[in-house]
């Protein structure tokens, strides 16, 4: 009699891994639950907290099935906290899900999964693993107000051939009602949200980041290099920005276009002057070989694409608002990943 395949299932307490463990074992997997133990202090985010361990180990016990929980704490501070903290330190914004994702659950976990003597891991994301003549790619889920192929774009080969990802063929709305009708508790967790390691308390950002390196004040510089204001912290502001700029009443709305950390200078603008026809980019990378036609561009988790023709830089086909330096962009043909860049 063959033997039944083992799985391990990243969970993190939320309902998407909770159904996604669900699924697999209906599918006749032999299914491990796991949740990854990354942040020591405090989270209301619903990631990284203890009620979500619990909740992980809740279903998991519901599920009849055996969960672990792996402490991952000191690779978390040093590939995605640590890095976090830099990012800013430069005027950078950089996202921590995207580099969790490529060095804790899709590069610690596999080899420790594979140390153990799993076949494979899964996840909830919402995404889907497709076939390409020339391998696997990752490409949107069926719910696009829940796809999360952004934050999945780097994967590799090796790591896509040992990934499940169940839910991808289906929408929010029908994860909620399997994990009802499996009586799962978490059936109406709310979802989690970015940055686990930070507070959604007003003000914790400034609070996480000045424990950890001093703040500096910059100059707020017209279009026509001007002074016209101060910040308190150069290290708080991104591009795009219009509030915390000490700007208010000052007529219309201003916007940081540029930042130089180094300089410690803010410049602003107004907002047609957020808007470019190209933008730097460093550490292109191509799912194959660089691709010559147009394609659709995201450059953040959730928001909207654009077309753009990729060289050594991204040229929108209609002017686009600016990309903070450090941003990922990704790039898809159709709703699958073709490549990807740091704005620079």
């Amino acid at each position: 009699m063959k033997s039944k395949k083992k799985i391990l299932v990243a969970m993190s307490g939320g309902v998407d891994s909770s159904v996604a463990a669900g699924l697999l074992q209906k599918e006749g997997f032999e299914v491990t639950g796991v949740t990854l133990k990354l942040w020591g202090g405090p989270s209301d985010t619903g990631c990284c907290s203890v009620s979500d361990v619990t909740d992980a180990r809740r279903v998991a016990d519901s599920l009849g099935i055996e969960h672990h929980v792996f402490n991952f704490g000191d690779e978390f501070e040093d590939n995605v906290v640590a890095p976090y903290v830099r990012s800013h330190a430069k005027g950078l914004t950089p996202n921590p899900c995207i580099e969790c994702n490529r060095h804790l659950k899709f590069d610690k976990l596999i080899r420790r999964a594979h140390a153990l003597g799993f076949d494979l891991i899964a996840t909830g994301h919402h995404a889907r693993i497709v076939k390409h003549k020339n391998g696997l790619r990752i490409a949107r889920g069926a719910d696009f107000s829940k796809d999360q192929s952004y934050v999945l774009h780097m994967l590799n080969q090796p790591q896509l051939r040992q990934l499940k990802l169940p839910l991808g063929e289906m929408t929010k709305t029908e994860v909620r009602k399997i994990a009802a009708s499996l009586n799962l508790r978490v059936a109406d967790k709310p979802d989690s949200q970015d940055v686990c390691f930070i507070s959604n308390v007003k003000g914790s950002r400034k609070k996480f980041l000045e424990q950890r390196i001093d703040l500096t004040p910059a100059k707020v510089l017209d279009k026509n290099q001007q002074t016209v204001g101060e910040v308190e912290s150069i290290e708080m502001v991104t591009i795009g920005q219009r509030k915390g700029l000490g700007l208010s009443g000052q007529g219309a709305p201003k916007y940081a276009v540029e930042i130089n950390a180094e300089k410690g200078i803010v410049t602003v603008g107004d907002k047609p002057d957020l808007y470019c026809s190209t933008t730097r980019i460093k550490d292109l990378s191509w799912a194959d070989a660089p691709y010559p036609n147009t394609v659709q561009v995201q450059t953040s988790a959730h928001g909207r694409t654009a077309s753009a023709i990729v060289t050594s830089s991204v040229g929108w086909v209609e002017p686009h608002m600016k990309v903070a330096p450090g941003q990922s962009l990704v790039f898809y043909d159709g709703d699958v990943v073709v490549g990807s860049a740091i704005a620079g």
